[in-house]
């Protein structure tokens, strides 16, 4: 909470509590009919309403300026989530737009060119490894000759 809002929300809390009192002595006053007492009386209760009104305009005051504050704060919020997604969107572009290449060795190039068709289109996956044995590479790149009926299952 901003300090002015504090301020003139317990200043004014504080001047209507001590209407009060001069209103009960008004009160007490104009029971006895003396009328100096009542117009004292009642101008220490128009002093205290009159602060009262004064810090009432504070405290609107400071939560126009809190108000203000939240709103430029949300600003700044929504300036740099938009910034932060700018740079996602960039990354992921970047990410897209990097592509692999897949070099042939000798024997590949040889290979792909064994199995081309006459009429000059690429083989196919499966006319690559047609007639060719199946084998494994365990995780230190040694080759493994495949089991004959196995399954294997790959996840990327």
């Amino acid at each position: 909470m901003h300090t002015k809002t504090m301020e003139g929300l317990i200043g004014a809390r504080t001047n209507m509590n001590l209407v009060n009192t001069p209103m009960r002595v008004y009160k007490e006053a104009r029971r006895k009919g003396d009328l100096g007492a009542m117009e004292r009386a009642m101008g220490y209760a128009s002093d205290f309403a009159g602060k009262a009104e004064e810090y009432k305009a504070e405290a609107d005051e400071g939560m126009k300026k809190e108000a203000e504050e939240a709103k430029e704060k949300k600003k700044l919020e929504l300036e740099e989530e938009l910034e932060q997604r700018r740079e996602e969107r960039k990354e992921e572009k970047e990410k897209l737009e990097q592509t692999d290449t897949v070099e042939l060795s000798e024997e590949g190039n040889v290979l792909l060119k064994e199995n081309a068709d006459l009429d000059g289109t690429e083989p196919s996956a499966v006319d690559s490894n047609a007639g060719k044995e199946m084998v494994f590479y365990t995780s230190t790149g040694t080759v493994s000759p495949a089991q004959q009926g196995a399954n294997i299952s790959v996840s990327v």
